[in-house]
C-alpha cells in the first residue's frame, strides 16, 4: 500500500508518504440509468428569455436555479395562453409556477468569538450537501454522496473549487468527505462523459480547470489507500474528453477541434472551450444584451468565447481580452493557457503512476504512452509559452505562435505549481512574481485594473495557493512565507470585521472590499475555507 503511495508522490504533489488503512467500503460508482433532466434554457421556450431579459432578477442564476411546480411543458403552455391578458404581470407568473432557490448558508450566524479556523471548521456542515435525489423538475444534477459546495449563489458543487476546498477538509481530518466528492466526480464522468462546470444541466456543455488527478493524489497522500485505483478509469475518460478530436487534426499546425489544438511545430495542446455557441444560461442577460451590440455575424464566435472563458474559470479577467477595456474582445479559445496544460500534464503522469502501480497484462505499455505524452506536453509548453529573455511563462495564440506578452498573469505559477519548469525557469518566474505580482495582502492575478474581477486589485484563494506553493518548490520559502503570511493576515482581518469568509479580497488596498464581475462577492466560502486551514496549518 505505501509503495503506491510513494510512486504516486513520485509523479504528483504529493510531500510525503503516510501511512495508515481506509475502512469506508467500497461505492459503485458507475451511474445508473439515465434520468429526465431539466433544462431551463431548451424547456420553457420564450418564458425563459422573457424572464432572463426582464430584470425580475437581478441574477440571472436565480431563475435556472428555480425549481418549476407543474412540469415544464406545461409551464410554457400555460404561458403562450396568459401572456396576451392585459392584466398579465410576468412576475406574478414567476412566483406562482416556480419556487426560488434560496441562498446557501443562508441563515447561518457567526460566532465572532471563534478564531477563524474554528469558524472554517463550523462552516463546513452549512456548506456541505447530503446526496441528492433525482428531480426531473430541478436543473440540480444529482450526485450519489455528500459534497461541499462554495456557498451564497453557488448552490452546487464546482469542479476547481473543490480541489481547494479539499485542501481544508483534508487539514479538518474530513478524508471521508474528500472521498465523496471524488466518488461525485468519478459518476459524473461515467454518467457525463466529463466532469461539468458545476453539477446543474446548463453547465453540461463546458467543464473547469481539470483538478481531478490532482484531487487524487491529494486524497492518496493524505490516507494511503489503493483504493486512489478506483479512480483510474475515470482519469482516463475525463483525459480522453479534454483529448477529444487530436486525432484528426491536420498536420503541419494552425488546426484545433474542440479543446486541442496543433501549433506550426506540429505539437498538439490545449485550450478552453465549449461546445453550446449562446448566451450562458445563468448569465443570459448580461451576455445576450452585449451580443446585441456586435454585428450578427460575429456574435457566435462571442458566445462561445464567452463560455469558455467561463471554463477557464477566470470569468472574467483582461487575460482573454484583446482590449482590456472591452468583454466583447474575448479570443479565449484562440489561446494556449499556461495552467491548463499544466494541469494536463500532471494528470497524464498521474495515470501513468497508477497504470504502473497496478500491473496488469497491458499497463506497462499504456503507463509508457501517457508520459510520452506527458513528456511531449512539457516539451511544447515550455517551448512554446516560456520567454527566456523575460523569465516567465504566457498563454500562447495557437495560430501563429505567438506569446501574449503583453498580459502577464499569475498563471505562470502553474509551471511551478505541478514540477515542468527547469529550476532555472522557476527561480525567473518566482522573481517576477515577488517584483511585479506581490502586495500587501498576497499576489494579484494580473498587473491591469480592469473593472473585472480577475484582474488586479483582488486575489483569489486558487491563485494563492498555486503561486505560494509553487514559489515553495522552487526554493523560494522566503517568498512564499511573505505571501503566506500576507494573505492569511487578510483573511483574519476580515474575519474578524465582518465575521465572514469571502470568494476574494482585495490584496491592495486591506481597507477595501473586493469588487468587480457580475455579481456582488459571496460569502462562504469553499476554497477560501480550504486554503487558509490549509496555510494555517503550515508551520
Amino acid at each position: 500500500m505505501l509503495r503506491l503511495i510513494c510512486l504516486v508522490a513520485a509523479f504528483t504533489l504529493a510531500a510525503g508518504c503516510r501511512t495508515g488503512t481506509s475502512t469506508r467500503p467500497a461505492t459503485a460508482l458507475q451511474p445508473p440509468a439515465r434520468v429526465a433532466r431539466y433544462d431551463p434554457a431548451h424547456d420553457l421556450g420564450p418564458l425563459f428569455q422573457d424572464v432572463q431579459l426582464s430584470g425580475i432578477f437581478a441574477d440571472s442564476k436565480t431563475f435556472v436555479d428555480a425549481r418549476p411546480l407543474l412540469a415544464p411543458p406545461e409551464i410554457a403552455a400555460l404561458y403562450a395562453s396568459a401572456r396576451s391578458s392585459a392584466s398579465f404581470s410576468l412576475q406574478a407568473f414567476v412566483e406562482r409556477h416556480f419556487e426560488l432557490p434560496r441562498p446557501a448558508g443562508e441563515g447561518f450566524s457567526t460566532d465572532t468569538s471563534q478564531s477563524m479556523e474554528e469558524h472554517i471548521r463550523a462552516l463546513w456542515p452549512v456548506l456541505t450537501r447530503s446526496p441528492d435525489t433525482a428531480d426531473a423538475r430541478s436543473s440540480l444534477i444529482p450526485l450519489p454522496q455528500a459534497y461541499v459546495i462554495p456557498g451564497g449563489r453557488f448552490r452546487e458543487i464546482y469542479y476547481w473549487d473543490s480541489y481547494f476546498t479539499m485542501l481544508g477538509l483534508i487539514a479538518s481530518g474530513r478524508t471521508d468527505l474528500v472521498r465523496s466528492m471524488l466518488d461525485n466526480f468519478a459518476y459524473l464522468v461515467g454518467a457525463i462523459g466529463h466532469v461539468p462546470n458545476g453539477n446543474r444541466t446548463y453547465y453540461l456543455s463546458r467543464s473547469q480547470p481539470p483538478f481531478f488527478a490532482a484531487m487524487v493524489g491529494l486524497y492518496a497522500a493524505a490516507t494511503d489507500t489503493t483504493r486512489a485505483l478506483d479512480y483510474l478509469d475515470a482519469l482516463e475518460a475525463e483525459h480522453a474528453f479534454w483529448m477529444d478530436g487530436a486525432e484528426r487534426l491536420a498536420p503541419g499546425g494552425g488546426a484545433a477541434y474542440r479543446r486541442v489544438v496543433r501549433l506550426r511545430d506540429g505539437s498538439v495542446l490545449n485550450r478552453y472551450w465549449d461546445d453550446r455557441p449562446e448566451p450562458r444560461p445563468e448569465a443570459y442577460r448580461q451576455d445576450y444584451e452585449l451580443a446585441q451590440t456586435l454585428p450578427a455575424a460575429r456574435r457566435e464566435a462571442f458566445y462561445r468565447n464567452v463560455k469558455a472563458t467561463a471554463e477557464s474559470g477566470w470569468d472574467f479577467s483582461s487575460r482573454w481580452m484583446r482590449d482590456p477595456r472591452d468583454l466583447r474582445t474575448l479570443e479565449t479559445t484562440d489561446l494556449v493557457p499556461v495552467d491548463l496544460n499544466s494541469l494536463l500534464y500532471h494528470a497524464e503522469r498521474m495515470i501513468a503512476a497508477l497504470r504502473t502501480f497496478r500491473g496488469r497484462g497491458g499497463d506497462a505499455e499504456v503507463a509508457k504512452q501517457f508520459l510520452h505524452a506527458a513528456e511531449d506536453r512539457r516539451r511544447a509548453l515550455l517551448a512554446a509559452a516560456y520567454d527566456s529573455d523575460a523569465g516567465f511563462f504566457y498563454d500562447v495564440r495557437w495560430r501563429s505562435g505567438e506569446r501574449v506578452t503583453d498580459r502577464a498573469t499569475i498563471a505562470a505559477a502553474a509551471p511551478l505549481y505541478f514540477g515542468l519548469a527547469t529550476a532555472e525557469q522557476g527561480r525567473a518566474v518566482a522573481a517576477r512574481l515577488e517584483r511585479d505580482f506581490l502586495r500587501p495582502g498576497g499576489f494579484i492575478p494580473t498587473l491591469i485594473t480592469s473593472g473585472q474581477q480577475w484582474d488586479a486589485p483582488n486575489g483569489w484563494p486558487p491563485l494563492e495557493w498555486l503561486a505560494i506553493d509553487g514559489v515553495r518548490r522552487y526554493g523560494r520559502t522566503d517568498l512564499a512565507a511573505a505571501a503566506r503570511s500576507r494573505w492569511l493576515a487578510l483573511n483574519r482581518q476580515t474575519y474578524r470585521s465582518t465575521g465572514k469568509m469571502t470568494e476574494k479580497y482585495d490584496v491592495s488596498d486591506l481597507t477595501r472590499r473586493a469588487g468587480g464581475g457580475e455579481y456582488p462577492t459571496q460569502d462562504g466560502f469553499g476554497w477560501t475555507n480550504g486554503v487558509a486551514l490549509a496555510l494555517a496549518a503550515q508551520q
